[in-house]
């Protein structure tokens, strides 16, 4: 079947379009410049806030997305812009000519540093802080097996926690001795509210319960149901321990208009295929002022962060920096088309492109609420706490095959593409609970979260 492209009732059209009306794209509208990398864009011309919808769907056609369906996926992987996939495609031929020395393409060695340079600004960052990886399991392993732990430690993480950070917490706790602590994360179902004092209640309680804590780690932004936890005030509370601070920001980077030194965490893993709309296999790692802190909290251990994932580990006199983005011979067209794909989203305005995906991820809820109103709805929409993801489940919550039935006839009988997920609901359940996730992003509009929430609605009412 067709998408079903369908208009939206009057109160919610005018809800959307009074909460998007101040996203103004920059007064007078003269708009950062593209890395030279980039191409000259139709829609970087001035806007008014009349015309904010005009906006987003000329933005909405810089994507290659396949018109025959409608992609709510991204939580899973992005697309790239065309600008940036064209650049891609002529840096990659480029390589193939000139292997020795690219054609000077990327700069001098280590070929990264006018990219850092474009990419730290506009998440809140020094050049120096900025570490090009592969992905967030990249950036999280590098850090989470590169400190010195020791037999006693204990790290404190979340039961809602990504295989990018549960795995290598699985191997030091093997490899030191550390233990491994799961704060339980309240989780919104709908009917009971959560806040942010709540997320820091969990954490303060595991703090004062467990004296050895030499790491806190957690995602800014669960995979699971899209909750967003108050990662500054969370740091906060760690300083005042004199704790280290581990982000995994998979799903924020190219989401939220981040600024990492407000945030004041340690360390910040980042996914560059997601949100951010980079190439695959490529990523951003953060580390705060050269791991200074870090040095002054473990004092006790003289050397307490190795470079591991470097071909440079001995060599100190490059810096950290330079040891953790030396891994070799290395993907630069890649990394480029993510320096590429964060120019332009600093052109757009990452606090416009925020309030864009938040707002239509509020829509989102909104008509699921009014269309289901029995189902579970584990993403949060206060403010403070929401994301671009929308986690339900209209059916039981341990009953994965007909959630499984559900995403993939949404799919192909509706041309809609969302995916399933799976967590426990209390970090002690034995059974899984199992929801379906949507995302929505800068080239989704409001007429694709109602066409998606009306096929949903239709096709719960021929399974249920």
């Amino acid at each position: 079947m067709d998408n079903q492209k369908v208009k939206m009732n009057g109160i919610n059209r005018r809800q959307f379009i009074q909460a998007t009306a101040g996203v103004a794209i920059t007064a007078g509208l003269g708009l950062a410049p593209l890395s030279a990398n980039a191409s000259n864009h139709s829609w970087s011309k001035g806007q008014s806030k009349n015309s904010d919808e005009k906006f987003w769907n000329k933005i909405k056609k810089e994507f290659v997305l396949d018109k025959r369906t409608t992609y709510m996926n991204t939580g899973t992987t992005g697309s790239m812009p065309q600008s940036v996939l064209e650049q891609y495609e002529k840096n990659n031929e480029t390589v193939a000519k000139y292997p020795w020395d690219m054609d000077e393409r990327f700069g001098s060695w280590p070929y990264v540093s006018q990219m850092v340079e474009t990419i730290a600004p506009g998440i809140g960052a020094y050049s120096s802080e900025i570490v090009l990886s592969r992905n967030t399991t990249d950036g999280m392993c590098t850090i989470l097996n590169g400190l010195q732990f020791e037999e006693g430690d204990v790290i404190l993480t979340t039961h809602h926690e990504h295989v990018a950070a549960t795995s290598p917490l699985n191997v030091v706790k093997q490899r030191y001795g550390v233990e491994v602590v799961e704060v339980q994360l309240p989780v919104y179902t709908g009917s009971e509210s959560v806040t942010e004092e709540d997320y820091l209640d969990a954490f303060r309680a595991a703090l004062n319960q467990y004296s050895q804590v030499r790491l806190i780690t957690f995602s800014h932004i669960t995979y699971k149901t899209g909750t967003r936890l108050p990662a500054k005030k969370i740091c906060q509370l760690a300083k005042q321990y004199a704790i280290p601070t581990l982000i995994d920001g998979a799903h924020s980077l190219g989401m939220l208009a981040l600024d990492l030194h407000d945030i004041d965490c340690d360390f910040y893993a980042a996914s560059g295929h997601k949100w951010q709309c980079g190439a695959g296999a490529t990523g951003i790692l953060y580390v705060r002022d050269n791991a200074q802190r870090l040095s002054e909290y473990w004092s006790d251990r003289v050397n307490p962060f190795w470079p591991i994932n470097s071909s440079l580990s001995e060599v100190t006199a490059y810096g950290l920096q330079t040891q953790l983005q030396y891994v070799g011979n290395d993907n630069y067209p890649a990394k480029q088309a993510l320096t590429d794909s964060c120019a332009l989203w600093d052109e757009i305005g990452r606090e416009y492109i925020e309030q864009r995906i938040l707002n239509l991820s509020s829509l989102c809820k909104q008509l699921l609420k009014e269309a289901l109103p029995d189902a579970y709805i584990f993403s949060p929409d206060e403010t403070e706490l929401s994301s671009g993801i929308t986690s339900f489940n209209p059916f039981e919550l341990t009953d994965n095959e007909r959630l499984i039935e559900f995403r993939d006839r949404l799919r192909n009988e509706y041309g809609y593409t969302i995916r399933t997920t799976d967590f426990k609901l209390y970090k002690d359940d034995t059974e899984d609970s199992h929801a379906l996730r949507i995302s929505t992003h800068i080239y989704n509009d409001q007429d694709d979260v109602v066409g998606l929430v009306k096929s949903i609605k239709e096709l719960y009412l021929e399974m249920v």
